[in-house]
């Protein structure tokens, strides 16, 4: 079963290009790794989501991820609360959404030239 990461992070005014110019210039080998995205969450607060083949790829890669962070951790904010300057969940996935199939819009009947022709009302004799 896939399993997803999203890791938490505040960076320092004045580092928000830097920190999406690092993320952008990843190229994560990790064993079991599917892909990720960083989405902005707030004011200087942004999201790393990624998925995984299974939960056990994310243990296994975590001293490598911690080693990615380190090349960016001097522009991250401590986020308080004894977190440090991440805030990392992972788990497997327990249930995958599926989209709605889209319904298909009603076919358009041609009118013919006759029918789009204004007809003239009949004359009173």
């Amino acid at each position: 079963m896939t399993a997803f990461n999203v890791v938490r992070f505040r960076v320092k005014p004045g580092e928000e290009e830097r920190f999406i110019d690092y993320h952008r210039k990843a190229r994560p080998q990790l064993k079991g790794f599917i892909g990720g995205s960083v989405i902005k969450t707030g004011d200087r607060t942004y999201c790393f989501i990624a998925e995984w083949r299974t939960q056990q790829s994310i243990v296994n890669a975590r001293p490598q991820m911690i080693s990615m962070l380190d090349g960016i951790r001097d522009a991250l904010e401590d986020l308080g609360g004894e977190l440090g300057v991440t805030d990392p969940v992972s788990g497997a996935v327990i249930l995958k959404l599926a989209t709605a199939k889209p319904v298909k819009a009603a076919k358009k009947k041609k009118k013919s030239s006759a029918a789009k022709k204004k007809k003239k009302p009949a004359r009173k004799r």
